[in-house]
């Protein structure tokens, strides 16, 4: 049993019948009144992302959990396999575990975070970049640099990220997982 000072990213906890990991988290102490911790939840079941405010020293039921690399395979429907770089078993998960489907490219290592009292697998954790190569966007406008302008451009997956006007069609990029953002262009 846990209490809000063992709180962080990452954490796996039980609470209202299911099993949440916790995104992120606040601790405040108000000037007046008790301390709390304000977190946001994801459901590693449904995937649906909840705001929960626990008082301090409240506990909470941890779930034990232990992270294993997998590969990225191949999505079947809303099924996406994969298989465990060390004894190659595979696993299918639903794209609700996933933080970042779109940009999950056939080949891409991840962390996996398996429930360690029955095995299941309860969700993935993205690296915290990635590199895609851009397939579709529009010619960018000359002289129109003085701005942060952006344009929207389709990468390798189908995914759509919003870069700089001087991406093009073939060049490769490094987009941040967490926020789905352009982060730099990678050079070959």
């Amino acid at each position: 049993m846990a209490t809000t000072s063992d709180i962080r990213n990452g954490l796996c906890i039980k609470y209202s019948h299911d099993i949440y990991k916790i995104t992120e988290f606040l601790h405040v102490k108000p000037g007046k009144g008790p301390a709390f911790v304000r977190t946001k939840m994801k459901s590693v079941t449904t995937g649906k992302v909840i705001d929960n405010t626990f008082s301090a020293g409240h506990k909470i039921d941890e779930v034990r959990v232990e992270t294993h690399k997998f590969q990225f395979l191949y999505q079947e429907g809303e099924f996406y396999h994969f298989m465990n770089t060390e004894d190659y078993t595979q696993i299918r998960l639903l794209e609700a575990a996933l933080d970042a489907p779109k940009l999950l490219k056939e080949g891409e290592v991840v962390t996996v975070l398996i429930n360690t009292e029955n095995d299941t697998p309860l969700s993935v954790d993205m690296p915290a970049s990635v590199t895609l190569k851009v397939t579709h966007t529009e010619p960018g406008v000359k002289g129109n640099t003085a701005t942060n302008a952006t344009k929207p451009a389709t990468v390798e997956t189908g995914a759509e990220v919003n870069v700089p006007l001087f991406i093009n069609e073939g060049d490769t990029i490094k987009i941040e997982t967490e926020k789905g953002t352009y982060k730099e262009r990678v050079k070959e």
